[in-house]
């Protein structure tokens, strides 16, 4: 008994510490090497893997689709897809547009449209017989549904019969506005939102946009106007033209740029130099604009390199984002035009 106790004493019994038994090579894999460290541009959480992943991306597109579209826009042409945007987000869920009136304005503007519905036993009038020979010669779904799904589809608002499904928008990525401009051999002339919540502004924003050759525009992904069915109306077809691009942060997309040789122009009512007056108007440009009540949130207005104006009288208060948006691209476009 003496000599079993004491054998079961060598393989450590107690709580003390002493010698324990080994393994046999039974863990002997958990002591080899992993191999050698994989290259940063191989490990998907570095940011060596997400530039090379953009690089290849670019080098991708620059002579597919994406190239043709750019130089189509750039010549004022249409594009070949439905939009020009170099997707890579798109809002979350189908826009429903009702009314007569609504429905035809929203047609003659070339709003892209998934379905066009109307009512059975719908008494017909000028309006209705357009909307049913755009769809047609659109080639556009269209679906006859009854009241009671046009009501509901509607939640409840007056539909007078018709209504067209708008789908979702294809947000481009910031960095594809660049990319739009390099192809078209164009220093980029960038239009950013700060605060603009009204999709009318920012329908007015490309359309002036499209007016004056800017290669995009960047508003913010939270608290900002989306390309709405509103904003495809006041952009008068320049939203098929000019590519929307959305930023998790704003700042952090304008620092960006800054990085790519950007110079960023806040536009306020209080700026010291005059928007018809800046010294690098032919250079790489991102015009910011603020909302009308705020202006520049101070983030977004300490990371531009300069703030400019526009002169109006002392009895105006201020202009609205769009037509700021319009001025300025004006001037700009007239300082590229100028002979040095």
């Amino acid at each position: 008994m003496a000599g079993n106790s004491q054998r079961r004493g060598a393989t450590r019994s107690s709580n003390k510490k002493g010698a324990v038994a080994g393994t046999g090579g039974k863990n002997r894999r958990a002591l080899e090497g992993r191999g050698p460290t994989p290259k940063a541009e191989d490990r998907t959480y570095h940011k060596a893997h997400k530039a090379k992943a953009a690089a290849e991306r670019r080098d991708a597109t620059s002579t597919g689709p994406r190239a043709h579209d750019a130089k189509s826009a750039a010549r004022g042409g249409r594009p070949s897809g439905r939009t020009p945007s170099r997707t890579t987000r798109s809002s979350s869920a189908n826009e429903v547009v009702n009314g007569r009136n609504a429905v035809l304005e929203a047609l003659r503007a070339y709003i892209p449209v998934s379905a066009v519905y109307i009512a059975t036993r719908l008494e017909a009038d000028d309006r209705t017989k357009e909307i049913l020979n755009i769809a047609s010669g659109r080639g556009y779904n269209l679906l006859e549904v009854t009241k009671a799904e046009l009501d509901r589809m509607t939640d409840g608002s007056v539909h007078q019969g018709v209504a067209i499904q708008v789908p979702p928008y294809d947000y481009a990525d910031p960095e594809d506005l660049l990319d739009r401009a390099h192809e078209a051999g164009e220093p980029p002339l960038i239009v950013a939102l700060d605060g603009v919540t009204d999709p009318r502004n920012l329908g007015a924003v490309l359309r002036s946009a499209g007016a004056f050759g800017a290669h995009g525009v960047l508003v913010p992904e939270r608290r900002a106007a989306g390309v709405t069915a509103s904003a495809w109306k006041v952009s008068a077809g320049a939203a098929a033209r000019v590519p929307v691009a959305r930023a998790t942060n704003l700042v952090r997309t304008l620092t960006e740029y800054k990085a790519a040789g950007c110079f960023i122009v806040g536009l306020d009512g209080g700026g010291p130099v005059a928007v018809g007056e800046l010294a690098f108007g032919k250079d790489p440009l991102v015009l910011v604009v603020g909302s009308e009540g705020k202006g520049l949130s101070r983030l977004v207005r300490e990371t531009c390199d300069v703030v400019a104006s526009i002169p109006i009288l002392s009895d105006v208060e201020s202009l609205n984002a769009g037509v700021a948006a319009g001025i300025s691209l004006y001037e700009v476009a007239r300082l590229r035009s100028a002979e040095d």
